[in-house]
């Protein structure tokens, strides 16, 4: 019987931010992880916490870029862990936390901070969808839910040069949501949605440097949806000052 091959590793030298609650500052600790061509930084963290220090910390669940919660910045880049391999990143890996969104421990962030503008939005995070005319549901399947595109990961937040200056901007993730009631407003307040991006922190506030959407990793577009949002202002507000054009639904 022949030997199973094994696939060759390689010492990887990890960089890590590290900062507790109550903390006066941070620092990184140095690891070396031994891992192969295909392994992800997700990986290498998850084997320094199994095998050198169980007291890190950061967010994972489902491996494969669908549930938003390892983004972290990688050698100066805002990335999903779980799908950035260590082959592409040199022989140093440098993980600190997402930026621009209160740091809670390590590589941890208050999630809490990023949804909080996604109410104002008007749009909530989880919508239960509708059945497509004529079709039904499937056997033990009671409530359909409704998933978008965006994984809201808080990337595009971490990426724009303005959420650090301006903490009152409403964001990226944010405006992309109210973007998406306006398109598909169902039971939402379009009108609502569409002064929230028009308020003074909102669409106009933005650079339209583009980092958020080249930073996103579900391809949601958020830059996209901010100058539609501010076509959709800018005729609302001829609309209320001018008469011109068709009334906000």
């Amino acid at each position: 019987m022949a030997e199973p091959q094994t696939t060759p590793t390689r010492p990887v030298r990890f960089r890590v931010h590290r900062r507790k609650a109550g903390d006066s500052g941070g620092r990184y600790d140095s690891f070396e992880v031994q891992l192969d061509e295909q392994r992800t930084v997700l990986d290498g963290l998850v084997a320094i916490r199994k095998e050198q220090d169980p007291s890190l910390t950061f967010r994972h669940s489902c491996f494969h870029a669908s549930c938003g919660t390892c983004g972290m910045r990688v050698n100066g880049a805002d990335v999903l862990a779980c799908v950035t391999k260590v082959a592409d990143l040199g022989p140093t890996v440098t993980v600190e936390p997402l930026a621009n969104i209160p740091l809670v421990s390590d590589l941890v962030v208050d999630m809490g901070a990023f949804y909080g503008p996604f109410s104002r939005a008007g749009r909530p995070l989880l919508r239960e969808s509708e059945l497509v005319p004529g079709s039904q549901r499937a056997e033990g399947i009671d409530v359909l839910t409704r998933y978008e595109d965006c994984i809201e990961c808080g990337i595009c937040v971490s990426a724009c040069p303005l959420t650090g200056s301006d903490p009152r901007y409403a964001g990226p993730a944010a405006l992309c949501a109210a973007g998406r009631v306006i398109e598909e407003p169902r039971d939402a307040d379009r009108l609502a949605a569409l002064r929230f991006a028009d308020g003074s922190h909102g669409v106009w506030r933005c650079h339209v440097a583009y980092e958020c959407t080249g930073a996103c990793p579900s391809n949601a577009d958020p830059g996209a949806h901010i100058m539609r949002l501010r076509r959709a202002a800018t005729a609302d507000r001829f609309r209320r000052w001018f008469g011109v054009g068709r009334a906000a639904r």
